[in-house]
C-alpha cells in the first residue's frame, strides 16, 4: 500500500541502474494510461467537474459544457483554468467531489501489467495531474501497490505553504502539459531526463515530455504523434516494442534521492 512521506526531506531508497544503463527510470501517467479509455472514467470525471461548476461554481448551465472543455485545452486542467478566471474554492473539496464519485467498480486488478512492471528493473514513478487520494485508489484498485517507488501528483507540485489551510490562495496550478511541470518532476524526482522513459496517453503531454528531454510513449494510439518515440495501442504491448527495458543495464546500484513533498507516495522497491 502506498504510504505519504511526513512532511520532512527523507532519503527514499531507490534502485537504480549503473552508469551503463540507456534508462534507468520509467514516468507513467495513470488515468487512460494504465487503463484503457474505454472504461469512462474519463468521461464521468468530466461529468462531475461540469456539475461541480453549474452547483458549486454557479456557473450559467448553457456555458459549463465548452468552458470546462476550452480550459482543459487552455490550461492542462479545468482546474487549473478556473482559478485563473479568479474563481475561489478549495482544491481538496474540488478533488473530493470530481473524483470521489467515479465508478472506480470498472477498475479490476490487471496481473498482466502487475508482472510487467515488477519484471522491470529501473524505477519505476507515477506522474499524474490527480490528487493523491484519487491516485492510490486507482492503484489499489488494479492491483498496482508495491509497483511504483512513488506517486508525483497535484499535491507534489501544488505544495501547501506553511500555516496555509490549503494551497488554493492566489496561486497558478502547476500541471501538465507544462514544460516547467516536466522540469519539476525532473527536480523532484532526481531525473536524468535522457535516461527516462515517459508513457502518456496525451499528445500535448508527449510533446512536452520530449521537450524536457524524456524518451517518449504515446500509450493508447497505433501511430505516433508529434514528439513520440514509440506508440503503444495498450501498456501491455510494452515488452514487445520496448525489449530494450528488460536488456541487462549493468549492476544494480542502490542509491538515496531525495524525494521533497509529503505527497510523493513511497512503495517498496523491488530488486
Amino acid at each position: 500500500m502506498c504510504m505519504p512521506l511526513p512532511g520532512a526531506v527523507q532519503p527514499v531508497k531507490m534502485e537504480s541502474y549503473a552508469n551503463g544503463a540507456k534508462f534507468d527510470c520509467l514516468l507513467f501517467d495513470m488515468d487512460d494510461t494504465l487503463y484503457p479509455l474505454i472504461l469512462g472514467i474519463n468521461l464521468a470525471c468530466r461529468n462531475n467537474i461540469q456539475d461541480y461548476m453549474l452547483n458549486k461554481l454557479q456557473i450559467e448551465e448553457s456555458l459549463v459544457p465548452k468552458m470546462c472543455l476550452d480550459l482543459y485545452k487552455e490550461y492542462g486542467t479545468t482546474m487549473a483554468g478556473l482559478k485563473l478566471m479568479g474563481y475561489e474554492f478549495d482544491y481538496d473539496e474540488f478533488h473530493a467531489s470530481v473524483h470521489g464519485k467515479l465508478p472506480y467498480e470498472k477498475l479490476k486488478p490487471d496481473p498482466v501489467l502487475r508482472n510487467l512492471l515488477l519484471s522491470m528493473p529501473q524505477r519505476k514513478i507515477i506522474f499524474t495531474n490527480s490528487d493523491e487520494a484519487h491516485a492510490a485508489t486507482v492503484l489499489e484498485k488494479m492491483g498496482l501497490e508495491g509497483c511504483f517507488e512513488g506517486i508525483i501528483c497535484f499535491e507534489t507540485l501544488n505544495p501547501k505553504n506553511p500555516g496555509d489551510t490549503d494551497a488554493s490562495s492566489g496561486k497558478r496550478v502547476l500541471c501538465k502539459p507544462s514544460l516547467e511541470s516536466m522540469e519539476a518532476v525532473v527536480e523532484i524526482a532526481k531525473l536524468d531526463p535522457k535516461k527516462t522513459v515517459f508513457f502518456d496517453d496525451s499528445p500535448r503531454n508527449i510533446a512536452s515530455g520530449k521537450a524536457a528531454g524524456f524518451h517518449t510513449v504515446i500509450v493508447g494510439s497505433s501511430a505516433l504523434v508529434p514528439g513520440a518515440d514509440v506508440a503503444l495501442e495498450s501498456i501491455h504491448n510494452i515488452r514487445e516494442a520496448l525489449p530494450e527495458l528488460w536488456e541487462a543495464g549493468g549492476d544494480h546500484v542502490e542509491a538515496a534521492v531525495d524525494i521533497r513533498s509529503a505527497a510523493v507516495a513511497e512503495t517498496t522497491v523491488l530488486a
